[in-house]
């Protein structure tokens, strides 16, 4: 799996966060995992979708890095967004800044650069008209 489509999974299993409490997150991962790797009947077209073990462990390994630290990544957030807080955040917006932050300060082998632009690009696909806007200028601060 390419690095963005590993981001991008990482993406789906980190907005789970935003509807589930921290306590059923294990479970969620592990719905995740099937939901992704064994189900055809989630997608027209499934076998595109469909993840190996091997890339599903990868993604929940990769969530998991993140969701320990995102209550440092908040204030992070919260911090260096001036006027806005992540309570009153989109929760993707918020999801795909979460992500960003996380490979901007605490993953050293993802340029600044990189974790900014594929931000964007995720913000273009599951956000709002606005919000690659929204999420360059809150990561610009982190540059």
């Amino acid at each position: 799996m390419r690095r963005s489509e590993e981001r991008e999974q990482v993406f789906k299993l980190l907005f789970r966060v935003e509807f589930n409490p921290m306590t059923d997150m294990a479970e969620q991962e592990e719905l995740f995992s099937v939901d992704y790797s064994e189900s055809d009947d989630l997608f027209i077209n499934s076998d595109e979708y469909r993840l190996s073990e091997a890339d599903s462990m990868k993604v929940r390994m990769r969530y998991e890095r993140i969701a320990e630290k995102l209550p440092e990544i908040d204030a992070m957030i919260n911090e260096k967004a001036k006027g806005w807080d992540t309570s009153r955040m989109a929760k993707v917006e918020l999801t795909i800044i979460r992500l960003a932050v996380f490979e901007i300060c605490f993953d050293d082998d993802i340029p600044t650069g990189v974790a900014i632009n594929e931000a964007i690009e995720l913000a273009k696909k599951y956000g709002q008209d606005s919000s690659s806007s929204f999420v360059n200028g809150v990561l610009a601060r982190f540059a």
